[in-house]
């Protein structure tokens, strides 16, 4: 027979009249049950949303962009002067109107000028040349657009300060009857030439139907050769004083009215002198310091994810905390969003679920850091179907991963 006193050693709690007796002391049931019950950490909310890239605003881009369940974009504004370099608010409500009747809201401008192109085939290249007045000016029509974006419901701006552009050097055949653009350091080779460029860019092809932006590019024969670009032999000291002079003047402004400025970094694995330039941007220690310039919660970047693995040597490890670094400091405004096999010294382009990242991670440090933005599919591969079937697949996919981040660790 056992007393009460062995009865109370061997047995951990014994629960009487709604209090549960533990260790020789009575605890209300209720107390016990919150101790015993695994905490669940409470998950970051999901802020991002799926967006769109297109080249025009009218009901047909809209309606396209609706259909796969995208209500937000950036676009270029319809600008009816040709000589201004900047739209007035009405062609900014305008455009906006035209986006909200159909689902959509424009949450970042494009200008016609700073593009993703090379400085050869810009039509206003004097802020990245450092000619003044000239860019003096077209700083200024960069400032009006900031102003008039506030009026317009538009929160942000996505620019390039690119001299080199989108370069790519070769093709490759994909899943499929699919097509991959891809680069590879070692196509470049051989001084700069003199003579006028004589190999096509890989550069941003015309809208395809619904409006949407295309880029990408086709193969080139033989090592790529190509002669100083007009900008002439720029220095890395020079290129950084060329950024510098634009971000003093347009940062301000963007604090005053609260923008969101968003640069996408120079897109282009060359070597060093390529076209007689030092890039500085196309570096993830290029694209720290270059958001270190202003200190301003509105200068940013457009966060390409093929871009920032291009820069690597071994992307599929140390994309992660590259995305970390740039989420954690609110560098990120904008995100590109697509895969790539290889590195930076080799790569291609791919569908989004059969690179070497892993999107989904990268999507989680994204809710984790607390962006906020769009997330759009970017450089989709080259299919007979044509790009707007590539969309569905990207879009798909960008909305699954969304979803499904709003639901695990």
């Amino acid at each position: 027979m056992l007393n009460r006193r062995q009865i109370m050693r061997s047995t951990p709690a014994v629960a009487v009249g709604g209090t549960v007796a533990v260790a020789g002391s009575i605890a209300p049931a209720s107390v016990l049950a919150q101790a015993s019950t695994p905490t669940t950490p409470t998950r970051k909310p999901v802020l991002m949303k799926a967006g769109a890239n297109v080249n025009v605003v009218d009901d047909k881009t809209m309606k396209a962009v609706a259909r796969w369940g995208i209500k937000n974009c950036y676009a270029f504004a319809a600008i009816a002067d040709p000589d201004r370099l900047y739209p007035t608010v009405d062609e900014l409500k305008t455009m906006q109107d035209i986006a909200q009747r159909n689902g959509v809201n424009v949450d970042i401008l494009r200008p016609l000028n700073l593009t993703m192109s090379n400085i050869d085939d810009e039509k206003y290249p004097a802020i990245m040349l450092g000619q003044s007045p000239q860019r003096d000016r077209d700083i200024e029509g960069f400032q009006n657009t900031i102003k008039n974006c506030t009026e317009a419901g538009i929160s942000g701006m996505r620019y390039t300060l690119s001299i080199v552009g989108n370069t790519r050097s070769r093709t490759a055949p994909g899943r499929g009857d699919a097509t991959y653009v891809g680069s590879r350091m070692t196509d470049y080779s051989g001084p700069p030439r003199s003579a006028n460029r004589t190999v096509p860019t890989a550069m941003d092809q015309p809208a395809a139907e619904g409006g949407q932006r295309r880029r990408g590019g086709g193969p080139n024969s033989g090592l790529i050769n190509k002669p100083i670009t007009t900008a002439g032999r720029i220095t890395a000291d020079t290129y950084w004083e060329r950024i510098t002079y634009f971000l003093d003047r347009v940062v301000p402004v963007a604090n005053q009215y609260k923008i969101k400025l968003a640069s996408h970094m120079e897109d282009a694995m060359v070597p060093l002198g390529y076209e007689g330039v030092d890039l500085v941007t196309n570096t993830v220690e290029g694209a720290k310091k270059f958001v270190s310039i202003q200190d301003s919660p509105y200068h940013g970047l457009l966060f390409c994810i093929g871009t920032f693995s291009e820069m690597l040597q071994n992307p599929s490890k140390d994309i992660y905390d590259v995305v970390q670094w740039f989420g954690a400091n609110n560098k990120i405004h904008l995100v590109d969003f697509r895969n790539i096999r290889g590195n930076r010294q080799d790569f291609v382009e791919t569908f989004p679920d059969e690179g070497e990242i892993d999107l989904l991670r990268v999507m989680q440090i994204l809710r984790d850091t607390g962006y906020d933005g769009m997330v759009v599919p970017d450089h989709e591969p080259q299919t007979p179907g044509g790009p707007e079937q590539v969309d569905a697949f990207q879009y798909g996919y960008i909305r699954g991963l969304l979803q499904a981040v709003g639901r695990v660790g």
